[in-house]
């Protein structure tokens, strides 16, 4: 990666079942070191959206697309997947956004 430009930038904003809100934060927080620990992570990083419970935001970098796609294909993912299935409200793919970082003048 020649710069922060360059990198492979995904937003995840999902919303909790209600009554769900504190396990789905807990199940975020438990897949932080992990998902940091993948190849190619560059950030990873949960939020809770002010004002709105049970919503959360996971801003990832990633060194190539090839990078996120394999944190995708990981084993661990596929056996979590059920669980967070059961938390959401709606589905997960629905909240990806893929940015792609510019400079003013671009």
């Amino acid at each position: 990666m020649e710069n922060a430009l360059d990198c492979y930038v995904v937003l995840l904003e999902v919303r909790a079942k209600p009554g769900k809100e504190a396990e789905l934060k807990a199940f975020i927080a438990g897949t932080v070191t992990a998902s940091r620990a993948d190849r190619g992570n560059i950030d990873y990083e949960p939020h809770e959206v002010e004002g709105q419970p049970g919503t959360f935001i996971v801003f990832e970098r990633w060194d190539t697309r090839e990078a996120f796609e394999g944190h995708l294909k990981a084993p661990r993912r596929q056996e979590l997947a059920p669980q967070l299935m059961e938390l959401l409200d709606g589905a997960a793919d629905d909240g990806v956004r893929f940015l792609r970082p510019f400079r003013p003048g671009e």
